[in-house]
């Protein structure tokens, strides 16, 4: 089974840039389509960016479109997310997550859709 490890998170003010990363161990990551997911505290969880697993197609939510980036390092075995123009609503503990795939140009976008799931890493934006 995949073991996937964030850090990067932190403590910045409105404005600032954050690079999360997602450390895999087992198998390799070029097997999986990959996804980052955030839970603000008293909401649900939900999707900010999916990647495919040769990274040729990703897509995200509306609310992080144009400020977030999501890529991946299969050599490296590593997930990234870059944050930029960070608002407090981006407030989260944001955890990454990983599902077996044959097929190398899709994503996911369903939190249920995805069996190996990260800790998470706060990231928290003050005003």
């Amino acid at each position: 089974q995949v073991h996937l490890v964030e850090s990067g998170g932190g403590l910045v003010q409105t404005g600032a840039s954050l690079r999360l990363s997602c450390a895999a161990s087992g198998p390799p990551l070029s097997e999986y389509a990959l996804a980052w997911f955030r839970q603000a505290p008293g909401k649900d969880r939900e999707f900010v960016a999916a990647i495919s697993r040769n990274g040729g197609s990703t897509t995200y939510a509306d609310s992080v479109k144009g400020r977030f980036t999501i890529s991946r390092d299969n050599s490296k075995n590593t997930l990234y997310l870059r944050m930029n123009s960070l608002k407090p609503e981006d407030t989260a503990v944001y955890t990454c997550a990983a599902r077996w795939t044959t097929s190398s140009g899709v994503y996911f976008l369903g939190g249920n859709q995805y069996p190996y799931w990260g800790q998470g890493t706060q990231v928290t934006v003050s005003s």
